[in-house]
C-alpha cells in the first residue's frame, strides 16, 4: 500500500497514514480478482506497505464522518467481501497471504492483516496493532476483527475485550503472545525474515498448496467492462437493466451463452475473459455493486433470464467435467463469490420465469437465491427450468450450504427429488411440485399476480424488508462469513445511525477536532 493522500473519492478529507476509502478498497478487490485470473502461477502473496512506519491507519474517519450513513454501510459490505475473497484465494487457490506491517496497522489496517493467513510485525519499539473504534470513535470494527479475531485466530474472549477496548493496542512480545500476530522482529532482520517465510512457501509449500499450485500455467488478461448507459439503462453484453425509479424497481436480464462453446480448456483459454460465464458474471458482478451503492431507492431487482437452457447445460457440463483445471476452477470460484454477492445485497428479488427463459443450472442459482420465484404455467408454451450438477455443492452460499439443501433445510427427501432431477427439463407444475418455485400463475392470472406483488413489495419499508430478509436468508449452520455479515454489518448499521457515533455530537463527528464526543449513557 502506498496511498496517494489526494487521490480521494469524493472532497473533504486527505488520505493520510496509508488511510482508506472506497476507491482504495475498489483498488484492492481488482489487485485480487487479477491475481487469481492473471497470475495464476504466483504461490505467495506479501501484503506490506511502502510508506515508512506504517501499514495501514484502517478507514478514513473524515471520510466515514461525512458520509451518509446508507454510503458508510455499503463501504463496510463491500470491504467485508473484499477480506472474504482473500481468503477464498488463500482456502481453494492455495495462495498464501502474509502481511508484512512494517509499521502499525491500526481499525481496518489490522481487519486487512487479520484477513492474510499469517502476520509479522516489526518490532522497533513503536509498531503495534490495534482495533481502536469502541474507545476512540464509539463504533465497532466495521470489516470482520472482531469476529476473525476469536474465530479465526481463536485469540482467547478477555484478551479480545482488553485488545479490542484499548486504543494504543499492543506491540512486538505481547501480541504474539495473545495470538494476534504470528511473530515480530526487530527492524534490521525483519525484510530477512519475511523473505524467509516467503521462500519456503514458495519453494515448498503445503500439502494443500501443492494441489493446487498453478505452476507453469499462464494467466489471461481481465479487459475492463464495456456498458452502454442512460438515465433509466445500463446495458453490457450480457447483462442489463431497466430502472424504474418512480416504482421504486428494476428488471435485471441475464443473457444466456450462445451454442457451440469450447469444451476444453485450452480453446476457452484463449477466450479468456470473453468465456461467457466469466463475462457474464464479472457483468452481474458490476451491476450488483451499481445498484447497492448508485441506486439506493431500487428496493426491487426482478431477475430475468434470456437464452437457450440446452446452451447453459452444455456450459454447466463442460464447467464440471473441467473444473480441476486452474482457470475452470477460478471461473466457478467467481461465479459463486458474485452469487453470494447477490445473496447479502440488501434489496429483495424476485425471479421472473417466462418464455425465453433459461433458468437452469448456474442461472437457476439466480432464482434460488431470490426471495420469491414466478413461474408462469402456459402447457401451450416451452417455459422450463433444470437443476445441474453444479447447484449440487459448486456454488455455495455463505453457510456453507448449497441453494438447494438450504431451501429444503427441514425436508431430507424434497432435497433428494430436487438433486435427481438434475438435467431434466421441468415444466412450471413439476417446479412447482418440487417446491423449486414459490408461485406458477397461469396465463390469465399471471400479469396481475406479478403487478401486485412487485408494487406491495415496493411499498413496504425498507428498512424493515432489509432486517426481514437478512433474517431468513441463511439458515442452518452459522460460519465466519454468516457471523460477519450478519451480526457484525448488522450491529454496525445501527450503531453508525446512532448520535453517539454520527450525531453532531458523536464521536466519528468530533475525532480530531480535540473535543470529546458527548455520549448518551443509556444502553439500549
Amino acid at each position: 500500500m502506498d496511498v496517494q493522500e489526494d487521490a480521494t473519492l469524493a472532497d473533504g478529507y486527505k488520505l493520510k497514514l496509508n488511510s482508506y476509502d472506497l476507491g482504495v478498497d475498489i483498488e484492492l478487490a481488482d489487485a485480487i480478482q487479477r491475481l487469481r485470473f492473471e497470475h495464476p502461477e504466483a504461490r505467495a502473496v506479501i501484503v506490506t506497505s511502502l510508506k515508512p512506519r506504517i501499514f495501514c491507519a484502517g478507514a478514513n474517519i473524515y471520510m466515514l464522518g461525512t458520509s451518509s450513513h446508507a454510503f458508510k454501510v455499503n463501504f463496510c459490505k463491500f470491504t467485508n467481501e473484499t477480506r472474504c475473497a482473500i481468503e477464498d484465494d488463500s482456502r481453494y487457490s492455495g495462495r498464501r497471504y502474509i502481511a508484512a506491517l512494517n509499521g502499525t496497522a491500526s481499525g481496518g489496517g489490522y481487519e486487512l492483516a487479520i484477513a492474510c493467513d499469517e502476520i509479522y510485525l516489526v518490532d522497533d519499539g513503536n509498531s503495534a496493532v490495534s482495533l481502536p473504534e469502541v474507545p476512540l470513535l464509539g463504533v465497532l470494527t466495521g470489516t470482520g476483527g472482531l469476529t476473525r479475531l476469536v474465530d479465526k485466530r481463536k485469540v482467547r474472549r478477555d484478551r479480545a475485550d482488553v485488545f479490542s477496548t484499548l486504543a494504543e493496542g499492543l506491540k512486538g512480545k505481547r501480541a504474539r503472545d495473545w495470538g494476534l500476530i504470528d511473530d515480530s522482529f526487530p527492524t534490521s532482520k525483519f525484510q530477512e525474515a519475511v523473505d524467509a517465510r516467503v521462500a519456503q512457501v514458495v519453494n515448498l509449500g503445503s500439502d494443500e498448496s501443492a494441489q493446487v499450485t498453478n505452476l507453469g500455467h499462464m494467466g489471461i488478461k481481465l479487459n475492463p467492462l464495456e456498458f452502454e448507459s442512460t438515465d433509466n439503462t445500463r446495458e453490457y453484453k450480457y447483462v442489463r437493466v431497466k430502472l424504474n425509479r418512480e416504482k421504486r424497481y428494476a428488471d435485471l436480464t441475464l443473457r444466456g451463452p450462445e451454442a457451440d462453446l469450447p469444451t476444453t480448456p485450452d480453446p476457452i483459454q484463449k477466450l479468456g475473459d470473453d468465456y461467457w460465464p466469466l463475462r457474464a458474471y464479472r457483468e452481474l458482478d458490476d451491476m450488483l455493486l451499481h445498484l447497492r451503492v448508485n441506486e439506493p431507492e431500487i428496493g426491487l431487482v426482478c431477475l430475468r433470464t434470456e437464452g437457450v437452457i440446452e446452451n447453459v447445460l452444455a456450459v454447466d457440463q463442460t464447467l464440471a467435467a473441467n473444473r480441476d483445471h486452474w482457470l475452470i476452477r477460478e471461473v466457478i470460484l467467481h461465479m459463486a463469490r458474485v452469487l453470494r454477492r447477490l445473496d447479502l445485497t440488501a434489496k429483495s428479488f424476485f425471479a421472473i420465469i417466462e418464455p425465453g427463459s433459461c433458468f437452469a443450472g448456474n442461472l437457476l442459482e439466480l432464482a434460488l437465491s431470490s426471495d420469491r420465484t414466478y413461474m408462469l404455467n402456459n402447457p401451450e408454451q416451452t417455459i422450463e427450468i433444470a437443476t445441474t450438477e453444479l447447484n449440487a455443492g459448486a456454488l455455495p452460499m455463505s453457510n456453507g450450504l448449497t441453494r438447494l439443501q438450504t431451501r429444503f433445510l427441514g425436508d431430507p427427501d424434497a432435497l433428494a427429488a430436487a438433486e435427481k432431477s438434475a438435467g431434466d427439463p421441468l415444466a412450471a407444475e413439476d417446479a412447482e411440485a418440487l417446491g423449486l418455485v414459490t408461485f406458477a400463475p397461469d396465463d390469465i392470472d399471471w400479469d396481475e399476480e406479478v403487478r401486485i406483488a412487485v408494487e406491495e413489495r415496493a411499498s413496504f419499508s425498507p428498512d424493515a424488508l432489509t432486517g426481514l430478509e437478512a433474517n431468513y436468508r441463511f439458515p442452518g449452520p452459522e460460519t465466519l462469513e454468516t457471523k460477519i455479515f450478519g451480526r457484525l454489518t448488522a450491529w454496525q448499521n445501527w450503531i453508525f445511525y446512532r448520535p453517539n457515533a454520527s450525531g453532531p455530537d458523536g464521536a466519528l463527528r468530533r475525532y480530531g477536532t480535540g473535543q470529546r464526543a458527548d455520549f448518551d449513557r443509556k444502553r439500549v
